[in-house]
């Protein structure tokens, strides 16, 4: 016991004496400091964990470039600018409360009502509320896990298609006069801007990746069983 409490203060030492190691040649791994919680999560718990943290993240990102190209959503909620707008949808996130009006309804049916033409709230908060509470409730309600945190595949890949679906509605879906609901890509006679499609990708790619670990995962915990069983060796006595 004694040796476990001085390795786990060793690690801390570490963490705490430790910075993140300067950016070269525009960028570098985008990594979490150390903290006592990391200790009691495996290797699959924390790639889980670091998805969940850069798929938000992905979504914040959205929102700010989705306030700055339609700044009358903003005021509809009353912000006093778009910064201020993009802190509010984030504490609206964290603390699983839908924005005004809205009420009652949660993940995929925020995110319908969000490109519903009919909606005469803030289309930004509501659309990005929405996708974030469908990643959260696909992940059994939880951004940080732990060995014993239950998730299903199938929600995970099921959540993947929704954010298709809503970066393929986001693009096409119109008013009654043929205007977009919402500005996103911008494809003029410059170079096109496709930073939307590129956020979008990168959230769906890591969807796809952690639904395919959590089959693998189940699938290694039964074949390790196994090989521990085959690989079983008499430990010396003397």
């Amino acid at each position: 016991m004694r040796r476990w409490v001085l390795a786990v203060s060793s690690i801390l030492l570490l963490a705490a004496c430790s910075s993140t190691p300067p950016r070269q040649n525009g960028g570098a791994p985008n990594t979490a400091p150390m903290s006592a919680s990391q200790v009691v999560q495996t290797d699959f718990d924390r790639t889980v964990t670091l998805a969940m943290r850069d798929n938000l993240d992905s979504l914040y990102k959205l929102l700010d470039k989705l306030y700055r190209r339609n700044p009358r959503e903003w005021h509809k909620s009353g912000q006093t600018d778009a910064g201020a707008a993009v802190k509010w949808v984030k504490d609206l996130i964290e603390k699983r409360q839908p924005p005004p009006g809205l009420a009652g309804l949660q993940d995929i049916q925020v995110l319908s009502v969000s490109l519903d033409p009919k909606y005469k709230g803030d289309r930004v908060a509501a659309f990005i509320y929405g996708l974030a509470d469908t990643l959260i409730a696909a992940h059994n309600g939880k951004v940080v896990f732990y060995p014993f945190s239950k998730l299903d595949g199938q929600r995970i890949y099921n959540a993947a298609r929704d954010v298709e679906a809503a970066d393929w509605m986001l693009a096409t879906r119109r008013t009654a006069t043929g205007e977009p609901l919402l500005l996103s890509n911008e494809m003029g006679k410059g170079p096109a801007n496709l930073s939307f499609e590129r956020e979008f990708g990168e959230i769906i790619g890591r969807l796809d990746l952690v639904a395919s670990l959590l089959g693998e995962n189940i699938r290694r915990i039964g074949i390790d069983y196994v090989q521990s069983l085959l690989l079983f060796n008499f430990l010396p006595v003397r």
